[in-house]
């Protein structure tokens, strides 16, 4: 039967002797683990705030009625044709409007889906922003602005003015950043909306609206559904779009699969309108996940090299310990405890110091016009990753530790006591 408090208080005694490589060994896990947890913790918040900035944007399936060439061309009502090779030139699109067709029932019917969180119409219209001798091309969306507010992170973006003085004012807009800098325009200022027919409304500036993409900053405005309808001269059924936010993002390439055949109409999931976003932030993730697992590697490789030193230090007191009845897997448990104390040690110590130093990141100031939402530097404290930390630190250090102790229990003390 194994004492374990004998092995231990060798294994204790062997660390206290021997100070400094057992402080050398605790360090090479502390700064390991300490280094992945910054890291990591820094990379993924950084990672998470472009993530939120672009998707948080966009809605899980946008529904609108995209115009494009007719399926089936003249050519082929003739049946003299059938067969033969048709070369058509100059193919013009389909006779169509940008609006979606039955647009209320469908957003009725998407309502009712236990799936959907919820759904939102809009209608985007292109104009031109005035204000006196400016003149700035753009296109202002219709919005039931308190239903994006629930379904997006809209009002994050809001920074002068607020949504219920959009929802409260018929007449109010809330204009891009880069608009209003442009034309030097602020809260409480009117600006004059032409429309491609060259009718012009004025509409009051209710707040200013800065997403942090410059692209759209400086050509969307927002303003209230009925407003742009009105504006647009069409009726409150003319809707352009559908913004549909669910319950599991995962469902949203069969839902909107599903919408195209049932009701005819184009519909682009999360997945399809970013893919070159995702494909971008899975990089990001795999280069911070190799460099945190390489830090962690090194950090054991150096354990592994402080314990094979120490045991060939201890030849003698392993000789005398097999020589006083202790068996090779005795000898095995107390440099295996050693290690093991070490990582653990070392690995509390470096989630500590992982965490006071991503501490002192998020408080770092990050200011920047673009980004008015972000005060500091962004850092994610998952506790997975701390779980993952001190795992990888007490498995790095058993392999080690095994190793070198599996050695050391197949010293033969004979040997040693002999010199040979």
């Amino acid at each position: 039967m194994t004492n374990w408090k004998v092995i231990l208080g060798i294994a204790k005694t062997h660390l206290l002797t021997k100070m400094k490589s057992t402080v050398t060994a605790s360090l090479g896990v502390t700064f390991g683990i300490g280094a992945y947890i910054t890291l990591v913790s820094f990379m993924t918040g950084l990672n998470g705030m472009l993530d939120d900035l672009v998707l948080n944007q966009t809605p899980h399936i946008h529904v609108y009625n995209e115009i494009e060439p007719s399926a089936e061309q003249p050519i082929s009502l003739y049946e003299k044709f059938d067969g033969g090779l048709n070369v058509i030139h100059s193919i013009r699109p389909k006779q169509s409007q940008l609006k979606i067709h039955n647009a209320l029932p469908i957003l009725h019917y998407l309502k009712e889906q236990e799936n959907v969180k919820g759904a939102t119409p809009q209608l985007r219209s292109q104009i031109f922003y005035l204000s006196g001798s400016i003149e700035l091309g753009g296109n202002l969306v219709g919005v039931d602005i308190m239903e994006e507010v629930r379904l997006s992170n809209i009002q994050e973006y809001i920074v002068e003015g607020s949504p219920e003085a959009l929802r409260n004012t018929d007449n109010g807009i809330l204009l891009g950043s880069g608009l209003a800098k442009k034309m030097s325009l602020g809260v409480g200022n009117r600006v004059q909306i032409s429309t491609v027919k060259g009718t012009v409304f004025p509409l009051k500036i209710v707040g200013i609206y800065q997403s942090g993409i410059a692209e759209i900053d400086n050509v969307q405005s927002f303003a209230n559904l009925k407003t742009v309808q009105k504006i647009q001269g069409e009726a409150e059924n003319y809707v352009t779009d559908i913004n549909i936010k669910l319950h599991d993002i995962s469902e949203a390439v069969p839902m909107a699969r599903q919408l195209e055949r049932q009701f005819k109409i184009k519909a682009t999931d999360i997945n399809e309108a970013n893919a070159q976003f995702e494909t971008g932030t899975n990089i990001r993730n795999i280069i911070t996940y190799a460099v945190s697992i390489t830090l962690l590697i090194v950090a054991g490789f150096g354990i592994y090299n402080i314990l094979n030193m120490l045991i060939y230090e201890k030849m003698k007191d392993i000789a005398i310990l097999k020589a006083t009845g202790f068996s090779g897997r005795d000898v095995q448990l107390i440099f295996m405890s050693q290690a093991m104390i070490i990582g653990v040690a070392g690995g509390i110590v470096g989630l500590i110091i992982g965490f006071f130093l991503s501490r002192i990141i998020d408080n770092i100031p990050f200011e920047t016009e673009a980004l008015p939402t972000i005060s500091t530097f962004p850092v994610n404290y998952n506790p997975g990753y701390y779980v993952i930390g001190i795992i990888f630190a007490l498995i790095s250090t058993f392999i080690a530790g095994y190793l070198p102790s599996n050695k050391a229990k197949k010293i033969d003390p004979v040997h040693i006591i002999r010199g040979t």
